[in-house]
């Protein structure tokens, strides 16, 4: 039985269970930085460095005078043009239509003149009483007559109808136009007031009032909770004990310990970066792993040194 024991006891090493990896890592914050489309001077900055915002809270406000006046000329051009666009679609106004009737009204007058006309020379020239010539005079003034009132019909038709279908068209695109222009007015007034984003801690505001601020230069930088992850480096001949989506345990000084899931294992290998303080790994090839909170973000700050359990597979 001695030597059956003592085989037990060579076997106890190889079945004991594999302790976690444990790693050395830090924070890392992913910062929003907010800042005008168009150049400008600051006019007001409605948040201070700690703050913490919510989505919808106004950051600061550049000076607004230049692109309010921008954007009332583009409303007022667009409201020019819808009313333009309105009056041919309506046709002509109801004195020009009364002017077209009225003298409808006198043609078909001289119409009914024209038809006695005809009738008493043509009664005339039967008895020899008329000239043949006299006859002709009366039924040219009555085909002259009756092309009178068909114009004047049509041109009534024509101005109930307003104007000609590719004049409409033109119009309506022009009015799309401006109202594009009127859009793009609001937007650029907007962007000189911008918002933040989301919930966010404000980190860092870089301009004071009355400063100049270049085009797409940050006013303000925001951290969203959300923001903040875990960077530790995996040794290479541990590289496929972890994939995205593993949870790994991480603590720290004075702060509860918590877990985290993987959310980005690098492709390419590195030597060990030197922020991590560690003579044992120094030299060696690591791959960089990023880790966030699961179901709520990690309550870490940038740049805190964290000690990361990876466990063991």
């Amino acid at each position: 039985m001695r030597p059956l024991a003592a085989c037990l006891l060579c076997l106890l090493p190889t079945l004991a269970v594999a302790e976690p990896l444990r790693l050395q890592g830090y924070v890392e914050g992913e910062y929003v930085r907010v800042g005008p489309t168009a150049a400008g001077t600051l006019a007001s900055v409605a948040v201070r460095e700690g703050d913490r915002v919510t989505a919808g809270t106004p950051l600061f406000a550049l000076d607004t005078l230049t692109e309010r006046a921008a954007r009332d000329q583009a409303r007022a051009d667009l409201e020019r043009a819808e009313a333009q666009l309105a009056d041919l679609r309506k046709g002509k106004r109801p004195d020009e239509l009364k002017s077209i009737a009225e003298q409808k009204a006198e043609a078909l007058a001289a119409l009914r003149l024209s038809e006695v006309t005809l009738k008493r020379q043509d009664v005339l020239a039967r008895a020899d009483y008329a000239s043949r010539a006299r006859l002709d005079e009366a039924r040219a003034a009555l085909d002259r007559d009756r092309a009178q009132v068909r114009r004047l019909e049509a041109e009534y038709r024509t101005a109930l109808l307003g104007a000609r279908p590719d004049e409409i068209a033109a119009q309506e695109a022009l009015v799309g136009q401006k109202r594009l222009e009127l859009l793009k007015a609001d937007k650029r007034l907007a962007d000189l007031s911008p918002n933040a984003p989301a919930e966010a801690v404000v980190e860092k505001v870089y301009y004071r009032t009355g400063e100049f601020v270049a085009a797409g230069q940050p006013v303000v930088s925001l951290l969203p909770p959300g923001n903040v992850k875990l960077v530790f480096f995996l040794p290479e001949p541990r590289l496929g004990a972890l994939k995205v989506g593993d949870g790994v345990a991480y603590g720290c000084d004075r702060c509860t310990p918590g877990e985290a899931r993987v959310s980005f294992i690098a492709t390419q290998a590195e030597y060990t970066p030197p922020v991590i303080y560690s003579v044992e790994s120094r030299d060696k090839l690591v791959f960089r792993v990023e880790a966030r909170g699961g179901a709520a973000p990690l309550a870490l700050n940038p740049g805190q040194p964290v000690d990361v359990s990876v466990p063991a597979k």
